[in-house]
């Protein structure tokens, strides 16, 4: 027996005997691992147990045939350049090597995937070949395959739910339907498709396409034109008139026929329109070349206000049952948002035109001239309570009158109507200071009126209307002070006179209201004005003030109507509330 050395040692320190050739081998039987000894040209000399039963294949088949033509193939069974396999240039390097997810043929044409390690074979320092260790890893490739499988899977539904979630909060911001929907198309495009329609139903049974949004942004080529809705089982075909008659969302998609010989639209595409709104929608589809849409109903089948549909054009990606899902419920939504815009545009509607009812006609008495505006701010719940009011007294004093009652709904309308009403009242007979007639005023409010606070200048012109002098005398509830232009190129505004708001509590022992005089020179302008003009959101009151006296002042010696329409227009954006606004003009000569 040959007393080699191993590494370790037996009993007592003595080295352990080398064992005899045939117990190595049984070793390689016995290995549950499969082995297979390559020589240097990548011939099999050898394999073991396990490689037979893993290949499929005995071992006397597998000795001297070439491993690469034998076994490695690419993962769609299909011969491998031998330049392309690393355990062939591992022989030819005579290096160890590694390698993983290889795919070997097995005897009955399975393709298993594999994990290997290869050491080359010397002896006395000549190479002799490879030994090559390998398992089959194909199950743990599908659990892979499988894990990344169900990931992607997450990630989708991650990015359906956020969308959803950004669609609710951004649509949530507004009560603007266009707006709503330029949105809508910004947040769809391209995240989940490459276009996105919407049309909307009108009151007369028509349908209006109000928006499409593409890959470059909104398409206005393709919207416009109204068609009427077919009446239900007409054009049924069609997913556009199915859906807004209150049928269930449907998802298209164009299929290749199994022999590739050509395209054709599935049976719900394929059926020439039999309507002037069907043949709208299919030529849109067509114009785009969609390969996949889904058609959604906007709002509930109680209340439909129109439909939502997306198109995606590249046929590796269509839509499918997720996604069609995820798109109903955005339609859902939407149409919840088209509703209530609707709702609110119909209420500012009303609002507006009683309030502008309410806003009386003004006086032009002697040689004064009197302008107003009032304006609506642009976004939200916009319509509120700000008014003017000029009117003649019983002595024949001008009475003048600016205010904003709290809120910016039809409330706040409904209850500047009763300010308005009830000031003319208390002020028609009265001589005295306008702070009296305002305390007065203050005091009623509560009883017979439901505004709970509100702002207001009320002031009288007195003199002469044709010859004056004239004297401005007032009294302010907290608005903001008139601003008086003189000929001589200066803006006051006139801050005396200033009290609490209207609904502000009172002290018992309250003196009354403040009331201030101010001489008004020939050819001066005066102006009254609500928040909404000078109160611009990221910008401080003092800045406000400064801007409306600067333009006010460049545009002094304009007619009244081109001074009020230019301060308006002059207004930077951003403004959220409304604007009620009153000019006073008195005459530069005056009469003998």
């Amino acid at each position: 027996m040959v007393e080699d050395a191993v590494p370790g040692a037996g009993g007592e320190g003595r080295p352990w005997p080398a064992p005899e050739p045939g117990f190595w081998w049984q070793v390689v039987e016995q290995l549950s691992t499969a082995l297979m000894v390559l020589d240097p040209a990548g011939r099999i000399l050898a394999v073991n147990p396990a490689a037979e039963r893993l290949l499929g294949r005995p071992a006397a088949a597998m000795r001297g045939e070439d491993a690469h033509e034998r076994l490695h193939r690419d993962t769609d069974g299909g011969m491998l350049l031998r330049e392309q396999c690393p355990l062939l240039q591992a022989l030819a390097e005579g290096a160890p090597a590694r390698g993983e997810g290889d795919s070997y043929l097995c005897g009955d044409g399975r393709l298993v995937t594999i994990s290997w390690s290869a050491s080359p074979l010397t002896d006395g320092g000549s190479f002799k070949g490879m030994a090559v260790l390998f398992t089959d890893i194909t199950g743990d490739r599908s659990a892979r395959r499988e894990r990344a499988a169900y990931t992607s899977a997450l990630e989708d539904l991650n990015e359906r739910l956020t969308l959803v979630a950004e669609i609710t909060d951004v649509l949530g911001q507004t009560l603007e339907t266009d707006e709503a929907l330029a949105r809508l198309g910004r947040l769809l495009v391209p995240r989940l498709a490459d276009w996105a329609a919407v049309d909307l139903l009108t009151g007369s049974g028509q349908v209006h396409r109000v928006a499409v949004t593409g890959p470059a942004g909104r398409a206005a080529g393709l919207e416009g034109g109204r068609e009427r809705l077919p009446e239900a089982g007409e054009a049924e075909r069609s997913p556009l008139v199915r859906v807004l008659n209150g049928g269930d969302a449907v998802l298209q998609r164009r299929q290749d026929e199994q022999d590739g010989a050509k395209e054709q639209d599935d049976a719900e595409t394929a059926v020439p329109p039999v309507s002037p709104l069907a043949a709208v929608h299919s030529d849109f589809l067509r114009t785009v070349h969609a390969t996949s849409a889904i058609t959604v109903p906007l709002g509930t089948r109680q209340q439909i206000t129109g439909a939502l549909t997306l198109v995606r054009t590249d046929p590796m990606h269509p839509f499918g049952a997720e996604d069609l899902v995820v798109v109903t419920d955005i339609g859902r939504r939407v149409g919840l948002v088209i509703d209530n815009a609707r709702r609110f545009g119909r209420q500012r509607a009303v609002a507006e035109a009683m309030q502008r009812n309410l806003l009386a006609p003004l006086p032009q008495p002697g040689r004064l001239r009197l302008a107003a505006r009032y304006q609506p701010a642009p976004a939200g719940s916009q319509v509120g309570g700000d008014w003017y009011d000029a009117f003649e007294l019983k002595d024949g004093t001008l009475a003048l009158v600016i205010g904003d009652v709290v809120g910016h709904d039809l409330t706040a309308a409904a209850g500047m109507a009763q300010l308005h009403g009830i000031l003319r009242s208390l002020a028609w007979d009265r001589t005295g200071a306008p702070g009296a007639v305002v305390d007065r005023l203050d005091d009623a409010m509560p009883a017979i009126t439901t505004v709970p606070m509100a702002t207001l200048v009320l002031a009288r012109v007195e003199g002469d209307p044709h010859t004056g002098p004239w004297t401005l005398r007032w009294t302010s509830a907290g608005h903001p002070p008139p601003l008086l232009l003189t000929p001589g190129g200066q803006g006051q505004y006139l801050e005396a006179g200033q009290g609490v708001v209207l609904g502000a509590p009172v002290d018992t022992g309250h003196p009354g209201r403040p009331n201030a005089t101010q001489p008004l020179p020939p050819g001066s302008t005066l102006l009254l004005y609500t928040d909404g003009l000078i109160e611009i959101p990221g910008s401080d009151l003092d800045t406000g003030l400064d801007r409306l006296r600067r333009h006010a002042l460049a545009l002094a010696q304009a007619p009244l109507d081109t001074l009020c329409d230019q301060l308006l227009a002059r207004m930077p954006p951003g403004s959220t509330d409304d604007v009620a606004l009153l000019a006073v003009r008195l005459p530069t000569l005056i009469s003998q």
